[in-house]
């Protein structure tokens, strides 16, 4: 590095400023914020030319070139790509028509400025695609570049504001279909290959440039929009039941979304393709959207809660096509706007398609547990979190970016009203169409639009951490009445942040009930509204569900939560009464027993599933074994029970879902076999292929007897060969042989045995499952070891799901000491890692508290 830089004598001053502007991060390994600024001012109109020739064998090489044509201001500095591969993938350089050296170190092709000029430049890179984000597989391969992955692939300036145009030729088997960000153009074929030539892209950043190329199916649309899709799915009811309407959700998508924003569709297309192995639920790629392939293909049995899902995420991809392709953040530290708003804009455009489910109930339950799941940690972060090298950008990922920054922003939007927020929201996607943009700009804009001081609610909310503690003090007249009713706010770590929000408190009496509006602004609210009340026989704080935080909670009010007839109302009763549970204020037996009680009588399947969860986490995570064995009995009778009964097919699959989840008893064993062996059938319980083979792998964790019979004749039963492939990979996880589960955890040591992700985290979940634990937990300290370098080869979710599903699962005081002893032995571990293993170990450790 030091010869480097005496070679080109770096001393650097910008153009723009009068000060100097140190260069001495420009060349660290990532991309710095540093480089990022100066390259920023220092290109522009730039323009990849790509082509790559995709072999017929997986392990071939993949030869390709780049023309890139950039407009150059500022040559005090050479011109820095990136290119996060060997030197060995740089075969040559040419710079306007010069024969260049290659100079590539620490992740960066370095082209001396001796051969560039002020103005328009030509560089073409002959090279050797690199594979860390290529994601390739036998007849398939598909690109995932975010944050920083483009440069993984092909050198590029790898940053978020520097938009290109991309035009892009790809020759492949001539049995592989291929996407990409834009429409194809042309089609030649070439013996056994076909080469394809896409037309000049739009605009857009590095991580969104994309293509999927493999043997797959295809449908298009017959609408006036038209759409494309490629897929791999197999079942012809699942083909038949979500195709149509899968195209149909888009397009509602697509005109909800220019309406709202009132500006039209930005791209020249909207294709998607649809990946069994897919790494997240969906990602928002140009003209190519990608798809996890379960979560769009269901059959015509799927719940409500299942539809609404996939509605959900189609919705959240299409909303980035304004929010995040259009309109793209800056910097990587306001990832989370993108998010926030795809999130948001998801939940109000299906509403319209899904006239019979409670959206505010949906909204509830989708956000709050996941966020609080986060923010109750030690680990916790802001929603927008500091970013000095864009290596670390994927780590700013997780919860509090997807659901802590919605109820963030419904906050602001009731807070605001709706009209105003809306016209705000039009008026930033029209100033920054095309470009970049952070919060600051986006709260100018809205600040203009309210009277609210947006700066100091967004300090708290946006740039804070943690959550409030809420209580109260109540004092009453002689008379019985209401003299002073004080509501209190306590940040959760301790601190004196308070949280200006918005929610309702509704008092219960005998033959009424009476709601309050309170807007919290300061630590304390004297609520003077009720002064003068009758002392209500209980009271509900959040009864719309609005507030964030943990609110003041009454034993005595258990039993009545599963007879609220407001469903939101209920929603919010079990998520309080679970996070009173983990702080430490309700014993986790009567939690148990109250959601116990809640599954027997709830008949809205968004609440079973919300009460599913809770019960099932206090069961696994936070009873001892021997209060498990004390309460399972009961337990799976009654849930037996109620799958008898004659249930809507909603709300049965979800209650067997929750007795698959915990009946590892041998009666419940046995029961389950008989319904995987189809002898016995439960009426209204719709189970497809995909469900059969979930139980069969359920029932070799819980040690059936005849478990290795049961998954040779379920490997009978899969006709489709990708889901083929992920049995096989899981089969050594679900073997009863202890060293067949050894070996393969401690395959994943190596980076190529864990690049199916999602087939790893379920590997993981088995072998790491709460009944094999005491064999499992000599593999934690590899687990945690691991970390680092799954972060440096995975994609952005998998850290934080590795240590989830490792770690994660534990309760016992020999796991804890373990994750103590790890950080109390690594004080200088990377910092972003250490908060990632304290949310996923939360529950580890507070489970020893309650203890």
């Amino acid at each position: 590095m030091k010869n480097l830089f005496l070679l080109f004598g770096f001393v650097l001053i910008f153009s723009s400023c009068k000060t100097p502007v140190s260069d001495e991060h420009f060349y660290d390994p990532g991309i710095s914020f540093e480089l990022a600024q100066f390259r920023k001012q220092q290109v522009a109109d730039i323009h990849y030319n790509l082509t790559f020739d995709i072999p017929s064998k997986k392990s071939d090489e993949i030869a390709s070139h780049l023309t890139l044509e950039v407009e150059i201001s500022d040559l005090s500095h050479p011109l820095i790509l990136d290119f996060h591969e060997e030197s060995s993938h740089l075969l040559s350089l040419r710079v306007n028509g010069q024969e260049t050296e290659i100079t590539h170190q620490d992740q960066h092709l370095i082209i001396p400025k001796e051969v560039l000029t002020k103005g328009p430049n030509s560089i073409e890179i002959d090279f050797l695609a690199g594979e860390l984000s290529l994601n390739r597989n036998d007849d398939f391969l598909y690109t995932l570049l975010v944050p920083d992955r483009a440069s993984t692939l092909f050198p590029c300036f790898d940053q978020p504001n520097l938009k290109a145009n991309y035009t892009l030729t790809i020759t492949a088997p001539k049995d592989w279909k291929v996407v990409a960000g834009a429409p194809e153009i042309a089609y030649e074929e070439n013996g056994d290959f076909v080469t394809h030539r896409f037309s000049k892209s739009d605009l857009m950043s590095t991580y969104l440039f994309s293509f999927v190329a493999g043997k797959f199916e295809e449908a298009k649309s017959d609408s006036d929009f038209p759409q494309t899709l490629l897929y791999r799915e197999t079942n012809p009811e699942k083909i038949a039941a979500s195709i149509p309407e899968v195209f149909i959700l888009h397009q509602k998508a697509k005109e909800f979304l220019e309406e709202y924003t009132a500006y039209p569709f930005p791209f020249q297309k909207l294709d998607f393709a649809t990946i069994p192995i897919f790494q997240y639920g969906g990602m928002e790629h140009v003209g190519a959207i990608q798809y996890r392939e379960s979560s769009l293909f269901l059959d015509e049995n799927a719940t409500d809660s299942e539809l609404l899902s996939r509605a959900k995420l189609i919705g959240h991809e299409t909303a980035h096509m304004w929010f995040g392709d259009l309109v793209t953040m800056d910097w990587f530290e306001d990832v989370w706007m993108k998010e926030v708003f795809a999130n948001f804009m998801a939940g109000k455009l299906v509403n319209p398609t899904y006239p019979d489910i409670n959206h505010e109930l949906s909204f509830l339950t989708n956000h709050y547990p996941s966020a609080y799941g986060e923010d109750r940690t030690q680990g916790t972060n802001p929603i927008r979190q500091k970013l000095a090298n864009l290596k670390d950008a994927g780590s700013l990922y997780g919860s509090i970016i997807y659901d802590k920054a919605p109820i963030m922003m419904r906050q602001l939007e009731t807070a605001m009203g709706e009209a105003a927020f809306q016209k705000g929201i039009q008026q930033y996607i029209k100033t920054y169409a095309n470009g970049n943009a952070n919060w600051n700009a986006l709260v100018e804009i809205l600040d203009e639009n309210t009277e609210m001081d947006l700066q100091q609610w967004s300090e708290i909310w946006v740039n804070q951490s943690g959550r409030p503690i809420l209580s109260d003090k109540i004092e009453l007249a002689k008379d019985g009445t209401i003299s002073s009713f004080v509501i209190s706010q306590q940040a959760e770590d301790g601190t004196d942040k308070v949280w200006p929000q918005l929610f309702d408190i509704t008092f219960f009496f005998p033959e009424t009930s009476k709601t309050f509006s309170v807007a919290m602004v300061e630590k304390t609210l004297d609520l003077k509204e009720v002064i003068g009340e009758q002392q209500p026989t209980a009271i509900l704080y959040n009864s719309n569900g609005l507030g964030y935080g943990v609110f003041p909670l009454n034993k005595a009010s258990l039993p009545n939560i599963s007879s609220l007839t407001d469903e939101v109302m209920r929603g919010q009763s079990y998520i309080n009464l679970f996070e009173n549970t983990l702080s430490g204020n309700i014993e986790p037996i009567l939690a148990f027993e109250t959601f116990q009680k809640g599954i027997a009588k709830e008949e809205n399947e968004i609440l079973a599933r919300l009460i599913s969860s809770e019960l099932s986490t206090i069961f696994w995570e936070y009873f001892t074994v021997d209060q498990r064995e004390k309460v399972l009995p009961a337990l799976e009778t009654q849930l037996w029970d109620q799958l008898q009964k004659d249930l809507p097919t909603n709300l049965k699959k979800t209650i067997f879902s929750l007795y698959s989840g915990i009946a590892y008893s041998q009666t419940g064993q046995e029961r389950l076999y008989e319904v995987w062996k189809k002898n016995i059938e439960i009426k209204n319980l719709k189970l497809n292929p995909d469900n059969f083979t979930s139980l069969a792998m359920t029932l070799a964790v819980y040690g059936h007897p005849k478990s290795d019979r049961i998954l040779t004749e379920e490997r009978t039963r899969i006709s489709n060969p990708d889901k083929l492939d992920r049995f096989d990979f899981l089969l050594p996880a679900l073997s009863q042989n202890e060293a067949e589960r050894d070996s393969l955890f401690e395959s994943f040591k190596e980076p190529s045995n864990r690049e199916k992700e999602s087939w790893v985290l379920s590997a993981c979940s088995y072998i790491h499952h709460p009944l094999r634990q005491e064999s499992a937990i000599k593999h934690l300290p590899l687990a945690l070891q691991l970390l680092e370098d799954i972060q440096k080869t995975g994609d952005i979710f998998f850290p934080k799901r590795w240590a989830s599903v490792t770690a994660g699962q534990y309760t016992s005081s020999e796991a804890s000491k373990i994750v103590s002893e790890f950080l109390d032995k690594n004080p200088d571990y990377n910092p972003i890692l250490k908060s990632k293993i304290l949310q996923a170990t939360d529950d580890l450790m507070r489970v020893q508290a309650i203890r």
